[in-house]
C-alpha cells in the first residue's frame, strides 16, 4: 500500500500534512495486522515444518507530489514504516535508486522521505526507488527490498511555442477570402493528458483586417478580398497561440508571419507618350540602333514582358523592332540603307502587348497600348558612288598600248551633285599596266599585258568629290587577260636520249610530249614532224601519234660507238591555233652498250675497248699509267719548245690574255686581277679612248657583234703585232661609247692563246695570215686513245657521218 499525496495551486502544507498523517496511521494499522497474521502463520508453517521464508512487513506502491515546489524547506514525499518497527530505533531505513542521497532523502530512523531540489516533469516524470529495514544490531537486512515509484505531477509552468518561427508565406494577389496562407502548430510543454495545461486556442493580435487564423487549427487565411501588390506587397501578422483553452489565466506563446503578395498580371502597359520624335544620320549602316521605346507596366517579372511590333506607317520596310534582353524596352532598328536625298522622314506605328495574359482578369486589359514613332533623316555628305558595284572586262593579252577597254562611272550622291575625278588605288596595280583618265574614268593599258605572266589584274578605281577630296568612292575592277597563241609548243623535259648498239630497225626509243604556255579553249593539239634538213636521214624516223605525243624509231640496226656515239635529230613541232607557232627543238641520242634486257651498261665510246674482266682496281692501275704517259709527253713537248725560243724576240708574240684599262679612280678587287699591262698601253692610242659611259642596267649582248672581221688583219697579216693591237683598241672603243656596257674597271677577253703550244695556236685571229696549214696528222700516230682528237683536228680517212 502507499499514501498519494495532492498538492495544488494555493493549497497549504498544514492540509497536505493532516491528509498524509492520517494516511499513514491507517497504513501502519494494516501492516500491523497484516504482519500478525504473517507471523502467526509463519509460527504455524514453522511448526509444521513445511515453510521456513521470512515475508517482509510492508508493501509500498508509488507516492505522487507536485512538480515546482518552491518553499524554503525540503518537500515532504511520504513515510516508510515497517511493522517490524517497534519505535525502539533498531529499525534503519535505507533508499536507494533514481536520485536518492541527490533529488530525495530519507530519514534512516522515521522513514520520512523529502525532495531535496526542485522537481520539473518535463526534465523527469517519475522516479523509480528502492527501500529496505536494516537490523542496527546486526546490520543485516530484514526483510527484502521493496521498489515504489514517485510520479511528478503537473501544473501549468510552461506557455506554448512556436519552434520554427518566424514564418514566410507568399499569396497571389487579389487572392479571394478564405484563401489558406499558412498553417502553423505552437508546441506546449505540460501534459496534455492531464487537466487543460496543453489545450492551445490561436488567435491574431496583428494583421487584421486582412488576414485571421482559425482557433483550433492555426490556419491562417485571408480575410480581405481584392489585396493589390501595387498597392501594399508586404504584410506582417502576429499569431498568438495560448493554453487552458485560451481561459483567463493560461499561458501564451507569439510568433510573426511574413506574408507577400506574388504578382499576377492585373495591370497593362502603357506608354509614356503618345508620340517619340527620333533621328538617324543617313550614312548609319544596316542594323544600327534608331532608338528605344518602353510602355511602362506596374507588373513585375514575366508579367511586365512585353513584345513589340510595328503594325503601320511607312517606315515598316525600312525600319524593324526587336525586344532588348530584358523582355522589357523595344529597339528599333534599320532594316535598309538610308538615302536623305530619296526619303527624309518616316512615320510607325508601334504596338506594346503582355506576352503573359492573365485570363482571370479580362475585365483589367486590353494587355496592349500603341504609340506613333516619327523618324527624321539627317543629312550626310556622302563619298561618290559608281555605277555598278563592281566592273568585269575580258581584254586579249595582245591589246596594243593605250587602247581604251572600259569606263566606269561614278556620281555625287548628295544634293550638290559635284564633280569628280578619278584614278586608281597604285597598290592594287603596282606594275603599272594600266592609266585612267582623271575626269571621264577611261581605263587603257600603258604596258603590253601577257596572260602567261599575270591572268587577271584586279584594280582599284579611285573617285574623289572635287570640293571634299575626304569624299572617296571605291570600286573593284577585275580584267581578265584573254589568251593569244603567242608562245611556241616546246619538248617538255626528254631533250637526251639513247639507243643500244643491239637495237634493230624500226625500235621505239622514246616518246615526246611538247608544252604550250598558251590555253586555247578546245585544248592543245600539237604536231610532230622532223626538221627539214634530218627528214631523209637514214638512222631515225619520227611517228606522229595524233594525240599530242610522238615517238622516235629507228631505221637501222648495228650500231656502233666506235662509228659514232652521239645522234643529233631536230624535232619541227606546230600547234593547232591561229596564229600557229612552230619551235625546232634538238633530242640528243647516244649509242650505248646494253644488257640483253636492254639497260644501259656504258656510253663511253672508249669502255667499249675494255676487256669485260677487268678489275675495277686494274682499270684504275691503267688510267694511272695513261696519265704519267701524257705528263711525260707533254713535257718533252714542252722541252723542245723552250730550246727552239728561249725567249721572245717577236712582238707579234707578246700578246698577253688579259686586257686592262683603267677609265676611274680604282676599281679595288677589279684591278689585281691583271698581270702585266706594260705590254698593251699604247699611247698613240690613248686619245681615242673617253669616259662615255654611263651607270645603266647592264643588258646582255655580245661585246664584238659590231666588229667586223676584216679588222682583225689585212692581207697578208705582215704587220706583226698591229693586228691584235688593232682588235683590242677597236673592242675597248666599242665599249666605251657602248651605253649599255657595265662600268666595270677591267674587260677581260680571252682571244689570243699565246706562246708555247706545240701545235701552235688555234686562235682564229690569225689564221687568216698563216703561211702554213696547221698538222695535226701525228695524233693518229699516238694510238686508239687519241683516235677521237686526231679525228677533230687530223685528216680524216673517210668522210663524216651525219649528225643524225
Amino acid at each position: 500500500m502507499g499514501d498519494r499525496h495532492h498538492h495544488h495551486p494555493g493549497g497549504g502544507r498544514p492540509v497536505y500534512t493532516l491528509l498524509l498523517s492520517i494516511g499513514l496511521a491507517l497504513l501502519a494499522l494494516l501492516s500491523k495486522a497484516q504482519g500478525r497474521m504473517d507471523r502467526a502463520k509463519t509460527e504455524e508453517e514453522s511448526g509444521a515444518g513445511l515453510l521456513t521464508r521470512v515475508k517482509r512487513g510492508w508493501v509500498w506502491n508509488q507516492f505522487f507530489v507536485l512538480e515546482e515546489y518552491t518553499g524554503l524547506e525540503p518537500l515532504y514525499i511520504g513515510k516508510l514504516h515497517s511493522d517490524m518497527d517497534l519505535g525502539d530505533g533498531s529499525i534503519k531505513y535505507i533508499l536507494s535508486g533514481d536520485g536518492a542521497g541527490t533529488t530525495f532523502t530519507i530519514d534512516d530512523s522515521t522513514g520520512d522521505i523529502h525532495a531535496i531540489k526542485r522537481l520539473d516533469r518535463e526534465v523527469q516524470a517519475q522516479y523509480l526507488l528502492r527501500a529496505q529495514a536494516w537490523n542496527r544490531q546486526t546490520d543485516r537486512p530484514l526483510e527484502p527490498e521493496s521498489e515504489f515509484i514517485v510520479k511528478i505531477q503537473d501544473i501549468n509552468d510552461n506557455e506554448p511555442k512556436f519552434l520554427e518561427g518566424p514564418y514566410q508565406a507568399t499569396i497571389p494577389e487579389m487572392s479571394t477570402i478564405g484563401t489558406e496562407v499558412i498553417r502553423m502548430t505552437a508546441t506546449d510543454a505540460d501534459d496534455p493528458t492531464y487537466g487543460n495545461s496543453a489545450r492551445v486556442v490561436y488567435s491574431i493580435l496583428q494583421g487584421q483586417p486582412y488576414f485571421s487564423v482559425e482557433p483550433k487549427t492555426g490556419v491562417v487565411q485571408v480575410s480581405l478580398a481584392g489585396m493589390d501588390r501595387e498597392v501594399r506587397e508586404n504584410y506582417s501578422v502576429i499569431i498568438q497561440a495560448k493554453d487552458m483553452g485560451g481561459q483567463l489565466g493560461g499561458l501564451a506563446g507569439t510568433t510573426v508571419v511574413n506574408i507577400t503578395l506574388s504578382d499576377v498580371n492585373d495591370n497593362p502597359p502603357m506608354f509614356d507618350q503618345k508620340l517619340y520624335q527620333m533621328s538617324v544620320p543617313e550614312s548609319a549602316p544596316v542594323s544600327s540602333v534608331v532608338g528605344r521605346i518602353r510602355a511602362k507596366d506596374r507588373d513585375i517579372g514575366i508579367n511586365a514582358e512585353m513584345r513589340y511590333s510595328i503594325i503601320d506607317g511607312d517606315g515598316r520596310d525600312t525600319f524593324d523592332i526587336n525586344t532588348d534582353p530584358t523582355n522589357l524596352f523595344g529597339i528599333i532598328t534599320i532594316k535598309k540603307p538610308l538615302n536623305f536625298e530619296t526619303k527624309a522622314s518616316y512615320t510607325l506605328k508601334i504596338e506594346g502587348a503582355n506576352t503573359h495574359v492573365d485570363h482571370r482578369f479580362p475585365d483589367k486589359g486590353p494587355f496592349s497600348h500603341v504609340t506613333i514613332v516619327h523618324v527624321s533623316i539627317e543629312d550626310v555628305d556622302e563619298p561618290p558612288e559608281f555605277s555598278s558595284a563592281a566592273y568585269y572586262i575580258a581584254v586579249p593579252e595582245d591589246t596594243e598600248i593605250s587602247t581604251m577597254f572600259m569606263t566606269v562611272s561614278a556620281r555625287d550622291p548628295d544634293a550638290a551633285n559635284t564633280s569628280i575625278r578619278y584614278s586608281i588605288e597604285r597598290n592594287t596595280d603596282l606594275g603599272k599596266y594600266f592609266y585612267i583618265d582623271i575626269t571621264s574614268g577611261a581605263l587603257m593599258t600603258v604596258l603590253p599585258l601577257d596572260r602567261e605572266e599575270f591572268s587577271w589584274h584586279n584594280i582599284t578605281v579611285l573617285a574623289m568629290e572635287m570640293n571634299n577630296p575626304r569624299m572617296i568612292g571605291s570600286v573593284s575592277v577585275a580584267v581578265k587577260i584573254l589568251d593569244v597563241n603567242d608562245n611556241p609548243p616546246l619538248l617538255t623535259q626528254y631533250f637526251e636520249s639513247f639507243v643500244c648498239e643491239s637495237a634493230n630497225a624500226g625500235q621505239l626509243i622514246q616518246t615526246v610530249t611538247a608544252v604550250d604556255a598558251d590555253d586555247p579553249l578546245g585544248g592543245h593539239h600539237f604536231y610532230y614532224s622532223l626538221a627539214l634538213e634530218a627528214a631523209n636521214n637514214p638512222n631515225f624516223t619520227l611517228r606522229d601519234n595524233q594525240d599530242n605525243t610522238a615517238w622516235i624509231l629507228t631505221r637501222r640496226g648495228g650500231w656502233s660507238q666506235q662509228d659514232q656515239s652521239v645522234y643529233y635529230l631536230p624535232i619541227f613541232i606546230s600547234d593547232g591555233e591561229q596564229p600557229v607557232q612552230t619551235s625546232t627543238s634538238t633530242l640528243t641520242i647516244r649509242v650505248c652498250s646494253c644488257d640483253v634486257e636492254g639497260n644501259v651498261m656504258s656510253c663511253n665510246a672508249e669502255a667499249y675497248h675494255l676487256p669485260a674482266s677487268l678489275s675495277r682496281g686494274a682499270l684504275i692501275a691503267i688510267l694511272a699509267c695513261i696519265f704519267v704517259l701524257l705528263v711525260m709527253v707533254l713535257l718533252m713537248l714542252s722541252l723542245q719548245s723552250h730550246h727552239k725560243k728561249p725567249y721572245l724576240h717577236d712582238e707579234e708574240d707578246n700578246v698577253h690574255e688579259n686586257i686592262v684599262r683603267y677609265d676611274d679612280e680604282g676599281g679595288g678587287e677589279e684591278d689585281t686581277e691583271a698581270f702585266d699591262i706594260a705590254a698593251m698601253w699604247n699611247p698613240r692610242e690613248a686619245h681615242l679612248v673617253g669616259k662615255q659611259r654611263q651607270d645603266m642596267l647592264p643588258e646582255i649582248e655580245s661585246l664584238s657583234r659590231y666588229v667586223p672581221l676584216a679588222s682583225v688583219g689585212g692581207p697578208g697579216c705582215g704587220g706583226g703585232d698591229s693586228n691584235v693591237q688593232g682588235y683590242v683598241l677597236a673592242k675597248l672603243l666599242e665599249t666605251d661609247l657602248n651605253p649599255c656596257a657595265p662600268p666595270y674597271d677591267s674587260l677581260q677577253t680571252y682571244a689570243y692563246e699565246g706562246e708555247g703550244s706545240v701545235a701552235e695556236s688555234l686562235s682564229s685571229l690569225q689564221s687568216g695570215c698563216s703561211n702554213t696549214d696547221h698538222e695535226y696528222d701525228y695524233l693518229n700516230d699516238w694510238g686508239p686513245r687519241f683516235k677521237k682528237l686526231a679525228e677533230m683536228y687530223g685528216v680524216l680517212e673517210m668522210n663524216n657521218p651525219p649528225m643524225w
